[in-house]
């Protein structure tokens, strides 16, 4: 669907025409009549993208190469991740000073270090799988 759709302007001007003609009672039935017609277009147009988006998966096994693997964590994730583990970090590192000292401190830091860590490994976007061909060689 492109930005500028003569069918859906043409939707459009008829039902802004038909709500001049009814008046404002029938308002709301014109609306939603135009945005099941809007949505209606958004599903086709999003079904022709998945569509065509699996045959392009599709032909790049079919030539021998492999498909490309999904992104394991996105940039929100990510954030989300962190700032949830920095704001625990502040109850964790009381609780840890309050039991051992700066020992519990640094255990507790650690541990919120390593989470982190592993998350982040988890979730590098440049990691690169090995393929069965790798080994072929």
């Amino acid at each position: 669907m492109e930005a500028r759709d003569p069918e859906l302007k043409r939707e459009l001007d008829a039902t802004l025409q038909a709500r001049g003609e009814l008046g404002p009672e029938y308002e709301s039935a014109l609306i939603d009549s135009f945005l099941e017609k809007v949505e209606q277009r958004l599903d086709g147009t999003l079904d022709r993208r998945v569509r065509r988006h699996f045959a392009e998966q599709q032909m790049v096994v079919a030539r021998g190469g492999t498909a490309p693997s999904p992104v394991t964590g996105t940039f929100g994730e990510r954030f989300g991740f962190g700032v949830v583990s920095l704001v625990l970090a502040i109850p964790l590192s009381a609780i840890g000073v309050a039991n051992a000292g700066i020992d519990g401190l640094v255990v507790a830091w650690l541990g919120i270090f390593g989470v982190n860590a592993v998350h982040a490994a988890r979730t590098w976007p440049w990691r690169r799988r090995r393929s069965t061909s790798d080994w072929d060689d």
